[in-house]
């Protein structure tokens, strides 16, 4: 079957619930609790231990397999325009959102703070800290890489969105 890269991430998404919600149902059933005086074949709840084994396995199985196809389709896919994989992208993105981070904080900087005196208080002297850069070069440098990150992620949901890999179970 065809799919794309969003519809593997939803599939794998319902894979791991079912992994989830079978564990949940064996940590409520794989124990009981019975009275001395009761039947314990009475309140016995039913769970059967080597098939939730096998239903385990089988999932595990389609896990790895589906995300080794993603992996494969990550390390193989070039993204248009970029001439960088999709494993590429993201690992770019997050750098691009740390330079972008820094910079927003470095553009909004004062070129001239006064610094607060602290323990010093009862000192005469103020001290200042100054910009040691160009806050307007900040500024283009935050723009630029808002930008160039909006375009990287805009071109990764793209390609995730609308182009296939082969995969079956």
């Amino acid at each position: 079957m065809k799919m794309t890269s969003a519809e593997a991430a939803k599939v794998l998404r319902k894979l791991n619930e079912e992994l989830r919600d079978l564990e949940n149902l064996e940590a409520m059933s794989q124990t009981f609790v019975a009275a001395i005086t009761e039947d314990e074949e009475s309140v016995r709840p039913k769970y059967d231990y080597k098939a939730v084994r096998a239903q385990e396995a089988a999932i595990f199985a389609k896990v790895r397999k589906l995300k080794h196809a993603i992996n494969v389709f990550n390390s193989t896919t070039v993204i248009p325009g970029w001439n960088i994989t999709i494993d590429e992208m993201l690992i770019l993105i997050p750098q691009l959102t740390k330079k972008k981070d820094n910079l927003a904080s470095m553009k909004n900087r004062l070129p001239k703070e006064r610094v607060e005196a602290g323990f010093r208080s009862a000192s005469n002297i103020i001290d200042y800290r100054y910009a040691n850069y160009d806050i307007e070069a900040a500024q283009a440098d935050y723009d630029e890489t808002a930008d160039r990150l909006a375009k990287a992620q805009t071109a990764l949901d793209l390609v995730n969105s609308t182009v296939t890999f082969e995969f079956d179970f």
